[in-house]
């Protein structure tokens, strides 16, 4: 059915559940899995006056590097293909949603399986939602996974792999 499966990560449990799907998906499928993580240093380390910003980088690069590690495990022990991918956006503060879009098209996804963390009001407003922009401008299916605040819930979403396909 799916060929190639993007999965975006960023060590959040919503993300890593995404994760799970996504590998069973492209286990069943027989398709390639190509997890990615977005560096993406704040404006803010930037502005603050004498803060090295390559410290937050190199902190980044580190957890991309990590998650990259248990991503490959992860696949090789399911007999899942692809490669992980660790990347960053173009400009500080940069739009994750468009790098996310790059990858996608670069590597040919035909499904990109993302974690949504459901923020509501003004968190959502304040924090914004990767997964709704990336949604808005995708250029293939999108998969959500939803997260879950609370510890029963999250284990019979698991159960019940609950998830919200977008076509576009």
């Amino acid at each position: 059915m799916y060929k190639r499966i993007l999965v975006p990560m960023d060590g959040s449990e919503t993300a890593k559940r995404a994760f799970d799907y996504a590998l069973s998906l492209a286990r069943e499928s027989r398709a390639e899995l190509i997890p990615l993580y977005v560096i993406d240093i704040p404006m803010v380390a930037y502005e603050a006056p004498g803060f090295d910003p390559s410290i937050i980088r190199n902190a980044l690069l580190e957890t991309g590097e990590q998650l990259k590690k248990e991503a490959s495990a992860a696949m090789q022990r399911d007999g899942v293909k692809g490669t992980p991918k660790v990347v960053e956006v173009d400009k500080p503060g940069g739009n994750v949603p468009e790098r996310i879009l790059e990858e996608a098209r670069a590597s040919r996804c035909d499904l990109v399986v993302m974690g949504t963390h459901g923020r509501r009001g003004v968190q959502r407003l304040m924090l914004g939602s990767v997964a709704e922009r990336f949604t808005r401008m995708s250029c293939c299916p999108v998969l959500l996974v939803p997260g879950s605040t609370d510890g029963a819930a999250a284990t019979q979403q698991s159960a019940n792999h609950r998830t919200t396909q977008v076509l576009l």
